[in-house]
């Protein structure tokens, strides 16, 4: 599998968002679905996978990795907190592409030590997704990260609009991470055709 990620990463929280951001050329989806039962996560992560292939897109999910696992899913992101119950001998048995979040040095140093596939760094900006415990890393960081992790790809997150996410790519992130300003916004498929404008032309 090749390392490298389509620049454009929309992280959403349903396969109907799957359906509606394959449709205007996303390549590179996160499923990232919280609180509800197994059962529909399942089922959730089942329909997605199916839109990604059929329209030729990565759907990487979050967090259950048991469930990408018995999904057959072919990548997988973990949180710091996340890799401390997750079967990682059995996640690369699986053949899945792991991804991990950073927030530190320190988390980056764990991070490295299960050889991740990709590394995502955040915030970069002041994020409204959630209340974060961490402060906004800047672009300066990006570059420092880059600089560790190699030729893994490197994922920047938080507070990103199409003008900030051409700033970390030229920083040196190879894929820029979306929430709210795609999800959030008025005209959804407009708005990320615009981020697909704008990766593309930078990556």
């Amino acid at each position: 599998m090749s390392a490298r990620l389509d620049p454009f990463y929309p992280v959403v929280d349903s396969a109907d968002w799957v359906a509606r951001l394959t449709a205007v050329g996303a390549r590179l989806i996160q499923l990232r679905v919280k609180d509800k039962p197994r059962g529909e996560i399942y089922g959730e992560v089942r329909r997605a996978l199916g839109l990604c292939a059929a329209s030729g897109a990565t759907l990487v999910v979050n967090d259950y990795w048991d469930i990408a696992i018995d999904e057959g899913a072919s990548v997988l992101h973990l949180g710091q907190e996340d890799l401390d119950g997750a079967d990682l001998k059995a996640i690369r048995a699986a053949g899945i592409r792991l991804g991990v979040s950073t927030h530190t040095p320190e988390e980056l140093d764990r991070a490295l030590s299960v050889d991740p596939h990709h590394v995502a760094l955040g915030p970069i900006w002041p994020t409204i997704l959630k209340k974060m415990p961490f402060p906004p890393q800047g672009l300066e960081r990006i570059g420092e990260w880059k600089r560790r992790i190699g030729d893994r790809p490197l994922v920047a997150i938080g507070g990103l609009t199409p003008d900030r996410a051409t700033q970390c790519l030229a920083a040196g992130a190879d894929v820029v991470a979306v929430v709210n300003d795609v999800l959030g916004n008025a005209d959804p498929e407009a708005r990320a055709r615009e981020w697909l404008s704008v990766t593309r032309e930078t990556a």
